[in-house]
């Protein structure tokens, strides 16, 4: 199989509207962008973002000390950052060549529950680099998308017979929100792995720093574990 590219799609989710209990609204949780994005450049990748419609909105509850650091509000405040410029100038997922893509790294926020499970345009990428060998990977609620990734010679998902993680029902319980998934009739992450065949493994704490690799799908749990999830995804990459 030819080399892939060491170049990246960063998976942005394009859902941006009503979802905690205060009215406040989900969309891209920052730093599970952020982070990724400076891994995979610092490895040296190429590195696109691409939402399914070429839009986003930020979801405001990640815009906190509690998950970032001095340098990553000086990133988010200026606009002159790499970074803040793709994410201003996004790229609609359907206007890209998947066979650019070595890599697909799917970024959150509970907003992904929304969009990502029929984002056929990111969809789209993610399977043409995992039938050309790539590496697929996720953090957090990122992994909303993998149960729709198919594997073009099994006909199942990318996920089927594979150990993965993403944000825990124990997450949201203490998040209070696992009651909004519910009313809104949206799948949380365990359910939605285990319906596709994976078997869904979980950190002692919900918010620990934890993330699995099974052969070229690399997952991760939650906010704290999108740095890690990235770095084994440039390892699975590495060891292709």
């Amino acid at each position: 199989m030819a080399p892939v590219p060491k170049r990246a799609l960063l998976a942005i989710t394009s859902y941006h509207g009503p979802f905690y209990p205060n009215g406040d609204p989900t969309g891209l949780f920052y730093t599970e962008a952020l982070h990724p994005y400076n891994v995979l450049v610092n490895a040296g990748f190429t590195v696109d973002l691409a939402s399914e419609t070429g839009t986003f909105g930020m979801d405001p509850h990640s815009i906190s000390k509690d998950y970032m650091s001095e340098n990553d509000f000086a990133i988010y405040n200026s606009t002159e950052s790499d970074f803040s410029k793709k994410l201003a100038n996004l790229h609609k997922a359907s206007d890209l060549n998947p066979s650019d893509y070595g890599l697909f790294f799917a970024s959150a926020g509970h907003a992904t529950l929304f969009d990502y499970p029929s984002a056929e345009g990111l969809i789209g990428i993610a399977e043409s680099v995992w039938a050309r060998g790539g590496v697929v990977s996720a953090v957090c609620h990122g992994p909303a998308i993998l149960p729709g990734i198919k594997d073009k010679e099994t006909g199942k998902s990318v996920v089927y017979g594979k150990t993965v993680t993403g944000f825990t029902d124990e997450g949201e319980e203490m998040l209070g929100l696992m009651d909004v998934i519910k009313k809104l009739e949206l799948v949380p992450i365990s359910k939605g792995a285990k319906d596709a065949g994976a078997t869904y493994v979980k950190p002692d704490g919900p918010f620990d720093d934890f993330s699995v690799t099974d052969g070229r799908l690399v997952t991760g749990t939650n906010p704290a574990s999108a740095h890690s999830t990235a770095v084994k995804a440039v390892e699975a990459f590495d060891s292709l």
